[in-house]
């Protein structure tokens, strides 16, 4: 009588996963990312395979337009709108309402479901809550699509009085794991994150809580990163890759090869296979050709246009690539 053979990693996940229909352990999340370079083509079917199951064929396409650049009183090492840095982004005043109505009505006519409003700051103060609650519903009224907000860290009152004024979904990025962030950021901690991510939830706005890749953070640390999306419960996660800015700590990072991006993206799918998976600053750069792979590998959904300080590709060129792979654009809003 023979024995019965343990069944590989991915088999196991997908049984989990496809037939089970339940999430992965720890330590079946961390098989998977102990997994060859070989494994990579099946690993990455897998992560199609759970976002189809889960999520459906549908991608979601947003617009960002950043309303106050530079000038943030924080040191996240990344990023080149920080004051503390010598930097070629200068800081700017909050646009004009005619430009941020005119971006908005672009990204709906690309046929967006979203549209999000980005600020440089640690936290609003309390001219721009109000600029912001007013900027919201004429948006909405404009455009007819939803309106994100990312303003930083937020009090309860702040929460509620975003919620209660129609933003619909407000993003607020881990950016890494608990345990490297004290290395990329020392003005603000991972728990004042983790704290306003909550107070969006509590108030019944959705959770865009992101990620960037590249930080010289672990395996283990992306794989902590995971677990830590999964008790926040975001409806989506962006991924962004560095792109290392000129006069940030980070400058001379090299970038994440191209398959480990790969790599990642279906982790995370697979890790967290209900979200809004989207493709976010960085993949450009990291990816190149292979921006088509990533979307086979879970994503569904994607930035289009310029990001906050880079540039991204044009507009056209994704939906070209989305109408090659006969993925259709909607909205994967669970709050409507």
């Amino acid at each position: 009588m023979t024995e019965p053979t343990t069944p590989t990693p991915i088999a196991a996940a997908r049984a989990a996963l496809l037939d089970e229909r339940r999430r992965l352990s720890a330590d079946e999340l961390a098989a998977l990312a102990a997994l060859g370079g070989e494994h990579l083509g099946a690993l990455c079917d897998l992560a199609h395979e759970v976002r189809t199951t889960w999520c459906g064929d549908v991608v979601e396409v947003e617009g960002i337009l950043s309303v106050k650049t530079g000038g943030c009183p924080e040191d996240c090492a990344f990023c080149s709108q920080s004051a503390q840095f010598d930097t070629p982004v200068l800081a700017t005043p909050f646009l004009d309402r005619d430009e941020i109505l005119a971006a908005a009505r672009e990204t709906a006519e690309l046929g967006a479901s979203e549209f999000c409003i980005v600020l440089a700051v640690r936290g609003p103060d309390e001219p721009t809550m109000q600029r912001i609650l007013e900027l919201v519903p004429e948006i909405r009224s404009e455009t007819g699509v939803n309106v994100s907000v990312s303003a930083g860290i937020l009090t309860r009152e702040q929460a509620e009085r975003f919620a209660a004024g129609g933003v619909h979904r407000y993003n607020h990025n881990l950016e890494t794991a608990r345990s490297h962030f004290p290395k990329v950021v020392t003005t603000h901690t991972f728990d004042e994150r983790w704290e306003t991510c909550e107070l969006v939830t509590e108030y019944g706005m959705e959770l865009c809580c992101g990620v960037l890749l590249g930080l010289g953070e672990s395996d283990a640390q992306r794989l902590e990163l995971i677990g830590q999306l999964q008790q926040l419960g975001p409806a989506e996660v962006p991924v962004n890759f560095l792109n290392p800015r000129p006069g940030t700590p980070l400058e001379i990072r090299p970038l994440t090869p191209a398959k480990d991006a790969l790599k990642w993206i279906a982790l995370f799918r697979i890790g967290l296979p209900d979200v809004i998976l989207r493709y976010a600053g960085g993949r450009e750069l990291t990816l190149g050709d292979l921006q088509e792979a990533g979307m086979s590998a879970g994503i569904n959904a994607l930035i289009v246009g310029n990001y906050l300080t880079t540039l991204g590709r044009a507009p056209e060129q994704d939906l070209e690539m989305l109408d090659r792979l006969s993925m259709p654009i909607g909205s994967l809003s669970k709050v409507l």
